[in-house]
C-alpha cells in the first residue's frame, strides 16, 4: 500500500515561505486527485488545496494567490509552495491521496 511522508514544515517570520513535500512511496499516477489540508490547534481540519491528474488546482479561499499546489508523477511527489505567510496559516498540514493520508508536518508562523 502507497505511503504518504510529508516535509518541509517549520517556523517562519509572517511573510515568509515554505515549501511542503508530499513524498509518495508508489505511483501516484492512479490518483486522479491529491491534496493538503490543514489542522489548526482546536479545530476541523480543513481543504487548503487540490490538483488533479490533468493539473487543475482548487484553492481555499483563505489561502488563494499565496498558496500554489504542484504535483510530478515521475517523482511521486507533490508540493505546496506557500508564500506571504500569516500566523493564522500555523497548522499541522496533510497531504491527502484518496482514502491515504501522511502523518503531518507542522507549520509555525510567528508574527
Amino acid at each position: 500500500q502507497v505511503q504518504l511522508v510529508e516535509s518541509g514544515g517549520g517556523l517562519v517570520q509572517a511573510g515568509g515561505s515554505l515549501r511542503l513535500s508530499c513524498a509518495a512511496s508508489g505511483s501516484i499516477f492512479g490518483f486522479s486527485r491529491m491534496g493538503w489540508y490543514r489542522q489548526a490547534p482546536g479545530k476541523q481540519r480543513d481543504l487548503v488545496a487540490t490538483i488533479n491528474t490533468g493539473g487543475s488546482t482548487n484553492y481555499a479561499d483563505s489561502v488563494k494567490g499565496r498558496f500554489t499546489i504542484s504535483r510530478e508523477n515521475a517523482k511521486n511527489t507533490v508540493y505546496l509552495q506557500m508564500n506571504s505567510l500569516k500566523p493564522e496559516d500555523t497548522a499541522v498540514y496533510y497531504c491527502n491521496a484518496g482514502l491515504l493520508w501522511g502523518k503531518g508536518t507542522r507549520v509555525t508562523v510567528s508574527s
